[in-house]
């Protein structure tokens, strides 16, 4: 009756918003209209420099090998790795969404739980992402001629896709942490070396660790932030599965580790050394992971981790090229 009186109103109404669940099951209510901040908040900026630190280290241990950058080449790679981050973010908001995984969620809200979007339109866009990654990907294997490389990219579409959708997504299994550290280190950097420099030194093996770790770590912040309701849905992330504590050791572990391989890369590339400087905002995530009193306090922990991978790919670019 509420509804129904305010639309008797001279002021036209808001659009209508389901607040949780299932978007044909939700009760409706009055919510602002969507807008562009909300596309870009659903683009999730602060996970990008996940898609960009890979790449940064892939093209610097390339460079080892054939000291030319191939900078077309290296931009081609840095896009495939931005649409495909972005086509994960939609794609998720999208399966979470229909699910009502997203119902109650701590973090900043999503479009499709929100209700103010049509679920199709969030899945269409994040589809649209995954095109445009695959058509840059297939004009590097054009222009390298590996074709063999469409497998991987075939690859990288089927588990962003299965990492919330499907039947069975592996994010509900708690083997999110395993296919970050693949797709998310191992692939993007060993890739981006690959189809520059045809050679996989022993540097591009040790950055996708690094770049694999710190995917991993920021997931783990992610699924901490959002244990409870996890839990509620029966989302059994490793997190669900392992509790608080060692969450937050298995995180803290991802996040030094990289700095142990920068400190073993130094002994070869001094300059590696700088890579430490990134814990400037490592170590601020760290105590926000062991010291949080509510959960949005792990939002910033999860921009901070972030931010550290994308600093340690710069020093260690450095240190491969300097």
């Amino acid at each position: 009756m509420a509804a129904s009186s305010k639309r008797k109103t001279s002021t036209p109404p808001h659009k209508p918003v389901r607040t949780s669940g299932n978007p044909a099951r939700r009760p409706i209510v009055e919510a602002p209209p969507i807008t562009a901040r909300d596309w870009i908040g659903a683009a999730r900026l602060r996970t990008l420099p996940l898609a960009v630190a890979p790449v940064i280290i892939g093209t610097g241990a390339a460079q080892l090998v054939d000291r030319e950058l191939h900078w077309v080449i290296a931009l081609a790679c840095l896009a495939v790795a931005v649409f495909l981050q972005v086509g994960v973010n939609f794609t998720n908001d999208y399966s979470d969404g229909i699910r009502g995984t997203d119902a109650h969620r701590v973090g900043p809200a999503r479009l499709t739980a929100s209700g103010r979007v049509n679920p199709r339109t969030v899945l269409i866009i994040g589809l649209v992402f995954f095109a445009l990654a695959a058509v840059v990907g297939l004009a590097i294997v054009i222009r390298t001629g590996q074709w063999w490389m469409l497998a991987v990219g075939a690859a990288c579409i089927v588990a962003a896709w299965f990492y919330t959708g499907g039947k069975r997504p592996y994010g509900y299994l708690g083997l999110g942490e395993v296919f970050v550290f693949v797709f998310f280190g191992l692939v993007p950097v060993l890739g981006t070396t690959w189809v520059q420099a045809f050679y996989l030194p022993v540097e591009a093996w040790l950055g996708a660790v690094a770049a694999g770790l710190f995917g991993c770590a920021v997931l783990l912040a992610n699924n901490l932030r959002d244990i409870d309701q996890d839990r509620e849905v029966g989302k059994r992330t490793l997190t669900v599965r392992i509790g608080r504590r060692p969450t937050k050791v298995l995180y803290t572990v991802f996040v030094a580790a990289p700095f142990a391989i920068a400190m073993l890369t130094a002994l070869l590339y001094p300059i590696a050394w700088l890579a430490q400087l990134a814990l400037l905002a490592g170590i601020p995530a760290i105590i926000i992971v062991w010291t949080y009193r509510q959960a949005r306090e792990l939002v910033i922990a999860l921009g901070l981790t972030s931010l550290t991978a994308l600093a340690y790919a710069g020093a260690m670019y450095w240190a491969f090229v300097g």
